[in-house]
């Protein structure tokens, strides 16, 4: 079930505003864990408070990125309401100013929660007073991971240049920008129309976003003006991981390319992190490599990304 009008308002206002970042992607094994952890490290390390927080409710595993044994108190005990507020499920991470919110590796049942459950944990994250709530999202397409990137005011997208990484990124977006639309579709008659053009063989021959608005103007022209402000304000930012040579960095701006030319999306290039032994040798050791290799490009290219996601910063096309 999406989530409704009042109750996408609702997640989206909070007492006190601070930004809500999230590195999601379409598949597993692309590193999206590990530059989660670490933009959220180096945003500690320039002075933001900051809560990573494992949003892959069936496995997560955020915390071995930062070298800590699986914590005692996780997001589980806050849905299975073990605990009255989320910040008791809060772990220091050892590094000051970053804390860690623990997904729920060894329960089954969080990878599915219920609709209510997942309004109350997404506004309760909202909350959190800190500077940076930084998500890391399930792979794939759930609506669990769709909400979570949704919910963020920094939504990054992570891909490695293989085909299938680069296809399910493009899915990935593609299904975001319609579990947008349909939350904000302002009735049924829209909602279903939404639906119809998630079929790509559907008899309406709606085959793009831009189509389904153009669609929907003909019967309702104040709906299909709301639907155009949700697709002008969704931003999402690609970085590319594991590069290995400039036909690689070029992915980012292909993709870019597409999702305007396809999706009629304004998205950019934020970035990308070259392939390196000092990385995965890090990773064996079960240590974060900007803190145990701060040197090494993949270090520097992080404090880059990170410098320009604060500043809303993107790469042109020469680079």
């Amino acid at each position: 079930m999406a989530l409704t009008v009042s109750e996408t308002l609702s997640v989206g206002r909070a007492a006190k505003r601070r930004q809500i970042w999230s590195v999601g992607g379409g598949k597993g094994g692309i590193g999206k864990s590990l530059i989660a952890a670490s933009l959220g490290w180096q945003l500690a390390r320039m002075g933001q408070r900051v809560v990573l927080v494992d949003a892959d409710l069936g496995g997560a595993n955020l915390h071995t990125c930062l070298g800590l044994p699986s914590p005692a108190r996780t997001l589980a005990d806050f849905i299975q309401r073990r605990l009255d507020t989320i910040e008791e499920a809060l772990t220091e991470t050892g590094a000051p100013g970053l804390r860690l919110l623990s997904g729920a590796g060894d329960l089954l049942t969080a990878a599915n929660i219920k609709h209510m459950q997942k309004v109350r944990v997404l506004n309760k994250i909202r909350g959190l007073d800190v500077d940076v709530v930084l998500i890391d999202i399930g792979a794939g397409t759930s609506f669990n991971s769709l909400d979570f990137f949704l919910l963020s005011d920094v939504a990054v997208l992570a891909v490695v240049p293989e085909p299938s990484s680069i296809e399910n990124g493009y899915r990935f977006i593609k299904s975001a920008l319609y579990r947008r639309l349909r939350a904000a579709a302002p009735h049924a008659g829209v909602r279903n129309l939404v639906d119809t053009a998630l079929d790509p063989k559907n008899d309406l021959g709606l085959r793009t976003p831009v189509d389904l608005v153009a669609r929907v103007e003909q019967e309702d022209v104040e709906a299909a003006a709301a639907l155009r402000r949700e697709m002008g304000s969704f931003h999402p930012r690609f970085v590319i991981n594991e590069v290995r040579d400039d036909r690689d960095v070029a992915i980012g701006h292909q993709l870019v390319a597409a999702c305007g030319r396809h999706l009629g999306l304004r998205a950019s290039y934020a970035g990308y992190v070259h392939f390196e032994d000092a990385v995965w040798r890090a990773v064996r050791r079960r240590r974060l490599f900007m803190a145990d290799a701060p040197t090494s490009r993949a270090a520097e290219e992080i404090r880059q990304l990170t410098r320009g996601l604060l500043k809303g910063e993107t790469l042109g096309p020469g680079y």
